[in-house]
């Protein structure tokens, strides 16, 4: 009678001879290291990616009469009402911009990012019914909806452009755009990764504390006001200015109306200043994204 010693060998050299029998296509292994991003396997289902981006894109708007027309309705009431209510009734004043064209240009920015940090802030909770069914980089996800809202925002982007050309036109000394245009797409990146870092941040923490959820809602509305939207930076009094201008995403909206309006302020330190919180926050969410990832499950 053989001893559970000698049983155990056995069992173990079967395994080795069954694996040197069969060649895998993928070989899935747990993480080593929270700095372990396997960004190589994000890239390899790329196609996975724009299934998503699409899938985001048509669910969004399948089922309304209106469709992709709220893209452009909803800057539209937005910015009217901004028009009457901040311009007309509070008189904050545009540094002699046209009303319309101040607040939307701050609108175009500001709906991208609070639309992505939003919906990346609920990836896990959101979409554990197929975390749970099958295995793909759980990075995909929240990279897809970055993409999927750099489409809506093209279309917002165009609205803008088409009233910003409108103006040019017929009130061209009220509008100065200038050669900073250039940075426009450096812009839209340092606001994608933004929001990006900043959802899975949230969306790590909201799979254990739900409250989160309500309180990013909350804390949305409070980080559009102190983000200078409505109001010119030049508005706000000296003393308070450093807070306006410790949030990074107040150079993004300044430098945006300075190169197409010629309202605001531009300056490479506060853009290299927006650039290196991002990285970092890009990289803290990332990790903490990743350390979630692994028992996510367990608490959701």
């Amino acid at each position: 009678m053989e001893t559970a010693t000698e049983a155990l060998k056995a069992n173990q050299s079967t395994d080795k001879e069954i694996n040197q029998n069969e060649n895998w296509t993928e070989v899935i292994k747990p993480r080593s290291s929270l700095l372990d991003l396997r960004l190589g396997d994000v890239w390899r289902y790329r196609d996975l990616v724009m299934m998503f981006v699409r899938r985001d894109f048509i669910s969004t708007y399948k089922q309304t009469i209106l469709g992709p027309l709220w893209f452009f309705i909803q800057p539209i009431l937005t910015t009217i009402t901004f028009t009457i209510i901040f311009g007309r009734v509070a008189n904050l004043g545009t540094e002699g911009v046209p009303m319309p064209l101040f607040y939307l240009a701050g609108l175009t920015v500001w709906n991208y990012f609070s639309t992505t940090l939003t919906s990346t802030s609920n990836v896990f909770v959101g979409n554990a019914h197929i975390f749970g069914k099958v295995y793909f980089p759980r990075l995909t996800m929240p990279i897809s909806i970055v993409i999927s809202n750099i489409v809506r925002f093209i279309i917002q982007f165009t609205l803008f452009m088409v009233i910003w050309v409108y103006y040019l036109v017929t009130q061209g000394d009220q509008v100065h755009p200038n050669g900073l245009i250039v940075l426009t797409p450096v812009l839209i990146i340092i606001m994608a990764l933004l929001s990006l870092g900043f959802g899975m941040i949230f969306s790590a923490m909201t799979t254990k504390y739900r409250d989160l959820g309500m309180l990013l809602g909350f804390g949305m509305q409070l980080w559009m006001y102190a983000t200078p939207i409505i109001y010119p930076l030049s508005k706000v009094p000296a003393q308070y200015q450093w807070i306006i201008r410790a949030n990074p995403l107040t150079s993004i909206v300044e430098i945006f109306r300075y190169a197409f309006l010629g309202s605001g302020s531009f300056g490479w330190l506060n853009l290299g200043y927006s650039a290196v919180v991002t990285l970092f926050i890009l990289f803290t969410g990332t990790i903490i994204f990743n350390k979630i990832e692994k028992s996510f499950m367990d608490t959701v």
